[in-house]
């Protein structure tokens, strides 16, 4: 039994995904926790108190606890502000595992990192606590520099940037969902490809399976006829919901029956003024009547979504991996993805959906139809998603990941050059 720190600082584990900072983060964190847990191991999760009722702790589950640190306000801080309050989280951090030091030796065997700011966290209490650490980065500042550049803050981007390469130099295993992130942290970072381990996230099977399509939609109030698209995530300008908009409007010009959900909230600095202009966008195609505003839903009720419509839209400029990709096609619902990151190796084209390789909604709106109107589409999209989508469990990635804790076991910690 290994006995986990997990650092989560900016966002909980248990925050509701789709809106502010959560998101897919939350989910990994969450369930890779549950799971871990009940194949015998002690993980703790230390992240920032964001509200005054918060409790010191919660017990989640038997071996899930989840602490809450104080770290500035108990209240919302915009993520690009968050650095500052690193070292006041990473100092109660410190004092709260020093505390559960069992006699002479640590009460904690290591330490997992996820994001950049716990990265800075981990890094430090690394070389305090004289254990290993594992980062985990979900997003990497030079990927998301190189797919929206349009979107960088320089000075903010390079102090990321400079911060997530000394995390990953430091780190005794950096995990990624894919052999694409692998890559990128070799080629944008120069990582030790001896110390990536690629892992990659599951699905909640249990939640996430086949069902039926008409009893889904009477569930959530949609209507009964016609086709539906889903759209799922964080508004903000990344995740390219206007992309899923426009191509709503190309169908409808072709004469295709068909709407539109979309599922999520602002989120980011530009997450307020991307939901106004993705209204004014609805609003100026004459789509009101065919776009389905819905705000995040609870994790488990997201399976319903998937199982009412006929296609899941991820139009995203890049994706580490693409945990709403991954939970459509275990309901066995098709998805139309941009051919990016983790996406490519989650979607098999003209098999489980199609990749796109442009930002052009023309491109969605064809490959869409072209799912609609398959005389195979059940057997050929909708089986062999689930088929596929078969392969991901989160007790396979705790497994994974507990093989790799006994490994570290016997390795020498690396250290700073």
């Amino acid at each position: 039994m290994a006995r986990i720190a997990i650092l989560s600082m900016h966002t909980s584990p248990l925050a509701q995904p789709g809106t502010g900072d959560g998101g897919g983060m939350n989910v990994y964190v969450r369930e890779l926790a549950s799971a871990l847990a009940r194949s015998g191991n002690r993980c703790e999760v230390f992240t920032r108190r964001e509200s005054p009722q918060s409790p010191k702790s919660i017990n989640v589950e038997p071996g899930f606890v989840v602490h809450y640190v104080d770290a500035g306000p108990p209240s919302a801080v915009p993520k690009e502000c968050l650095e500052e309050l690193v070292p006041e989280f990473t100092e109660h951090v410190l004092s709260a595992m020093r505390q559960a030091r069992w006699s002479d030796e640590p009460a904690y065997d290591v330490i997992h990192a996820n994001y950049w700011l716990s990265g800075l966290a981990g890094h430090t209490l690394k070389h305090e606590l004289d254990i290993p650490l594992i980062s985990t980065f979900h997003t990497l500042d030079r990927v998301k520099a190189e797919a929206m550049p349009e979107e960088v803050v320089a000075d903010l981007s390079q102090r990321r940037a400079e911060a997530e390469a000394l995390v990953i130099g430091c780190s005794d295993a950096v995990l990624a969902s894919c052999d694409v992130e692998a890559n990128q942290l070799v080629d944008l970072y120069g990582a030790d490809r001896s110390r990536i381990a690629v892992i990659p996230p599951g699905v909640d099977h249990a939640f996430f399976g086949p069902g039926e399509s008409a009893q889904a939609r009477r569930a959530l109030g949609l209507t009964s006829s016609g086709s539906l698209l889903l759209f799922v995530g964080r508004i903000q300008p990344l995740k390219g919901a206007h992309i899923a908009v426009a191509a709503l409007a190309c169908l409808r010009d072709q004469g295709e029956d068909v709407r539109l959900v979309i599922v999520g909230g602002p989120s980011g600095d530009q997450g307020d003024a991307t939901l106004r202009e993705l209204n004014e966008q609805v609003s100026s195609l004459g789509m009101e009547e065919f776009v389905l505003f819905r705000p995040p839903q609870p994790h488990e009720q997201l399976s319903s979504y998937y199982r009412a419509v006929d296609v899941t839209i991820v139009p995203s400029r890049s994706e580490s991996f693409g945990l709403v990709a991954l939970e459509s096609l275990a309901c066995g619902t098709p998805v139309v993805a941009s051919a990016v990151g983790g996406l490519t190796t989650l979607v098999d084209d003209g098999i489980t959906g199609a990749l796109i390789e442009s930002t052009d909604p023309m491109l969605y709106a064809r490959a869409v139809a072209t799912i609609l109107h398959s005389e195979l589409r059940d057997a050929r999209y909708s089986t062999t998603a689930v088929l596929h989508a078969r392969q991901y469990s989160w007790r396979s990635t705790a497994l994974q990941l507990g093989a790799l804790f006994e490994e570290m076991s016997s390795r020498r910690l690396v250290t700073c050059a």
